[in-house]
This record gives structure tokens, C-alpha cells and sequence, in this order.
């Protein structure tokens, strides 16, 4: 699943890439903001196709990144010591303790 919306998240990077760069500009410089009609609130107005596919696009994308950051927490979440299992861990037989492994008493008055 996560592999899936990794290709969708690259095919839409791509895509709203694509849109953006097919936008005409609307400002010439530095004198972006001097009060001409095609300034972002001119004459014309944001209402075109391309603005809303790159929003919507851009909509899609943050969707997307949301809920693979989601996917990639709940895998994540898991310990590697959850998968241990207790058993394995215990040895079968328990060891017999031997003389010359044993600390030698204390000596007596």
C-alpha cells in the first residue's frame, strides 16, 4: 500500500510541476506588486484552469503526504522486541553448577 501511494506521491509532484510551469506569469520583476491589473487580485482574478488544477493538485499532494506519514508511524510503532518470543529466551534445561565454578565460603574463627 505504502509503495503504491509513493508512486502516486512522485506521479503528483511531477504533475503540479508540470502545472506550474504552464502558468503565465503574472508579474514582471520586481515591479510585482505596483498596482497593475495582473496582480494577484487584478482584473482577472485566480479563476483560471491551471490555478485550480495546481490547487487541487496541490490539495492531493498534502492528502497524500498526510496519510503516507500515517502508514509509515503505524509501522514504526512496532518494537523489534515485540517479534522476540519469551520462550526462546528461557534455556530448556537449567545448568548444573559445578564445584569449581562456586565462590568459595567465607572462613570461619
Amino acid at each position: 500500500m505504502t509503495s503504491t501511494l509513493l508512486i502516486v506521491q512522485f506521479i503528483l509532484a511531477i504533475l503540479i510541476t508540470i502545472a506550474i510551469l504552464l502558468q503565465k506569469s503574472s508579474s514582471m520583476g520586481l515591479g510585482a506588486y505596483s498596482g497593475s491589473n495582473d496582480s494577484m487580485f487584478g482584473a482577472k482574478g485566480p479563476a483560471n484552469f491551471l490555478t485550480k488544477l495546481t490547487f487541487a493538485l496541490g490539495l492531493l499532494i498534502v492528502l497524500n503526504t498526510l496519510y503516507l506519514g500515517y502508514l509509515y508511524n503505524q509501522e514504526n510503532s512496532k518494537s523489534v522486541v515485540d517479534n522476540v518470543e519469551i520462550n526462546s529466551l528461557i534455556p530448556s534445561a537449567p545448568i548444573a553448577s559445578s564445584p569449581a565454578n562456586s565462590a568459595p565460603a567465607a572462613p570461619t574463627k
